[in-house]
């Protein structure tokens, strides 16, 4: 008979077809958008645009420069200069890794009136459908929302679903720098919710800020709100593959290698993104000094140790995250790897309760929010461990111990 023979591979049919429905529950657990793909990229046509253009005479750096080549170049213009290659060049500078970021912000508010101009006129445009014309009312309201005064944009780009960043505090001088890393079908219409505000990635930033500030008033924190990757998009085979994780690991290591000062640096990865921190992981430079994962499917690791980084690894899982299901296994790509709460993996397994599900662990007054801001201040020894051994706070690195 075959039928041990073919044990082996039903074993394997079963684990992909529950990866497969896993990873449908993933892309459509409050997280369901259509990501529409526009033609050309008024990015790459600003930076087209520098990449011809001259100041004084001189030709501009490339684009695509070390971020400490770009810092040197602006540092060695004046004030009036530099605001107008903001001005001529928007986009490009808006996303320009090494440009000072209150240039970035000027750049990118100036980005944004433009394109909410743009949809506009979509929203009459009698050659669109219904439909075509009601999302581009969406997105006006949403550029609207991002110009409101006060907000700080460090990263936008219109194309497609869209890729946007936020900054809480300020960059230039905090001590320590928070980046939130969020999942599957983020993009510019979900980057921030009234309902379930704390799902989105603008309400974990404003939450994990204000959380930060409070646990430690003296200590000078900035909150990042990093939508500025292409996340998995609804139904499909993306959120159960690594392709955007790996590309949006290229552009998370890329924001922190820019990033101002000698601040240490901590990542929040919550779901898909999780994920994306793992494929990051190798790449990053020391001044990461934590990197926090909840909700998560897989880090694309067989342990803490095989991330092949310096910095220290938490992971965090409320009891009701329907995550837990995962079939925690990689088969020919598909899938993930090992649970990072697992005792096997050896992440320090850090408290949720009160989380309430997949999607809860930013709300305030929960412990994995706590534990978030104890990290995020270098608190370690105030942070609760999942487990009674209090095993997570053994061995610590740095930060202070109360």
């Amino acid at each position: 008979m075959t039928s041990f023979d073919a044990s082996p591979q039903l074993n394997v049919w079963r684990a992909l077809a529950a990866l497969a429905v896993v990873f449908v529950m993933l892309a459509t657990s409050g997280w369901t958008a259509i990501h529409s793909h526009r033609g050309s990229s008024a990015l790459a046509s600003s930076r087209s645009a520098w990449e011809r253009g001259t100041l004084a005479g001189h030709p501009l750096p490339d684009a695509d420069s070390a971020p400490g080549v770009l810092a040197r170049f602006f540092a060695s213009l004046d004030a009036g200069r530099r605001d107008l290659l903001a001005h001529r060049y928007p986009l490009a500078v808006g996303n320009m890794n090494g440009a000072p970021v209150e240039l970035r912000y000027t750049a990118n508010r100036l980005a944004l009136e433009k394109q909410r101009k743009v949809e506009r006129g979509r929203m009459h445009d009698n050659r669109l459908s219904e439909l075509g014309q009601h999302e581009a009312g969406r997105r006006m309201h949403r550029y609207e929302d991002l110009l409101e005064k006060g907000r700080e944009i460090l990263a936008f780009d219109p194309r497609g679903g869209g890729r946007i960043a936020e900054v809480f505090g300020d960059l230039d001088t905090a001590e320590r720098v928070s980046v939130v890393v969020p999942g599957v079908d983020t993009d510019l219409l979900t980057f921030q919710r009234t309902s379930k505000k704390y799902s989105a990635p603008v309400g974990m930033a404003q939450a994990l800020y204000t959380a930060e500030h409070s646990a430690s008033p003296a200590t000078d924190t900035a909150v990042i709100a990093w939508a500025d990757y292409t996340a998995p998009s609804g139904l499909g085979i993306e959120s159960a593959t690594a392709m955007r994780a790996e590309d949006g690991a290229v552009r998370l290591n890329a924001l922190v290698r820019a990033l101002p000062g000698d601040s240490s640096v901590v990542l929040y990865c919550h779901s898909y993104g999780s994920v994306l921190c793992g494929v990051a992981a190798r790449k990053l430079p020391p001044r990461v000094s934590d990197i926090a994962v909840s909700g998560s499917p897989g880090m694309r690791a067989d342990t803490a140790e095989g991330l092949r980084t310096t910095a220290q690894v938490w992971a965090m899982r409320d009891s009701d995250d329907w995550i837990q299901d995962v079939p925690h296994l990689e088969v020919g790509g598909l899938g993930h790897g090992a649970d990072p709460v697992s005792a096997a993996f050896g992440a320090r397994v850090l408290s949720a309760r009160d989380a309430k599900g997949h999607t809860g662990y930013f709300e305030p007054g929960t412990d994995s929010l706590h534990n978030f801001a104890e990290i995020g201040i270098g608190s370690y020894g105030s942070v609760d461990c999942a487990r009674p051994d209090d095993a997570c706070r053994t061995g610590l690195s740095g930060g202070s111990s109360a």
